[in-house]
């Protein structure tokens, strides 16, 4: 059963969610705080982590830092009450995978959480499509319609990372610590120089586009017939 982690200061808020996320079979887990969470977070495996930004004890900027650092890929939805463009920034840069705003409708939240899950099982496979592209994750090999397409080590980490979250942005930082690792000591322009060497590769023609989200990093996005 999938297992979800919501932490809210706000105890109606908590009951929504828990009452719209176990009627789609999810088992749901209740912090009232920030710390709350942070001490459940080793109580087993977590399949998704919903998190508010405003809570005592530890905030939810704070807690998605930690998730990242003690706990690695496991999907973060933010809820808040926060809306400027800013905060989303500082969310994405912080590790959050999506970003949804109070008061939301119940039923927008259900297709994030069913999305998020999506994407991170599709990214645990050993392979994946995207357009006309296959990506073995077993053998480090591309694919176009079948022929061989070589790709250099770093690039088909970069283009794999991008093609298991369709739509999901990716800060530069967060590209470095996936693919170079914590104590990589260059730039982001690294990840540009990549990101550059991918569009060279690969067209709208193949079914994606690669988009540069200014301020924030990069994501794939599939192109639609």
């Amino acid at each position: 059963m999938v297992r979800i982690l919501v932490a809210d200061d706000d105890a109606s808020i908590l009951e929504l969610i828990h009452v719209y996320l176990t009627r789609e079979g999810y088992s749901v887990h209740r912090a009232h705080d920030g710390q709350e969470a942070f001490d459940m977070l080793g109580d087993g495996k977590w399949d998704l982590i919903i998190l508010d930004v405003m809570m005592p004890h530890m905030d939810g900027w704070q807690l998605c830092m930690d998730i990242r650092r003690y706990y690695g890929d496991v999907p973060i939805l933010l809820v808040t009450a926060k809306g400027e463009s800013e905060d989303k920034i500082k969310g994405f840069r912080l590790g959050t995978d999506d970003y949804l705003v109070k008061p939301f409708v119940p039923e927008e939240l259900v297709m994030r959480v069913k999305a998020l899950l999506r994407r991170y099982r599709i990214f645990a496979g050993e392979s994946l499509t995207i357009g006309n592209v296959r990506l073995d994750a077993a053998t480090k090999e591309a694919e176009v319609n079948g022929a061989l397409q070589p790709l250099p080590a770093k690039e088909f980490e970069l283009f794999y990372t991008l093609a298991g979250f369709p739509g999901q942005i990716f800060t530069r930082d967060q590209l470095i610590e996936k693919i170079w690792g914590h104590d990589y000591d260059g730039d982001e322009r690294t990840v540009d120089v990549h990101i550059k060497r991918l569009r060279d590769r690969f067209s709208e023609e193949n079914g994606f586009l690669i988009q540069t989200i200014r301020g924030i990093g990069y994501r794939i996005e599939v192109k639609m017939d």
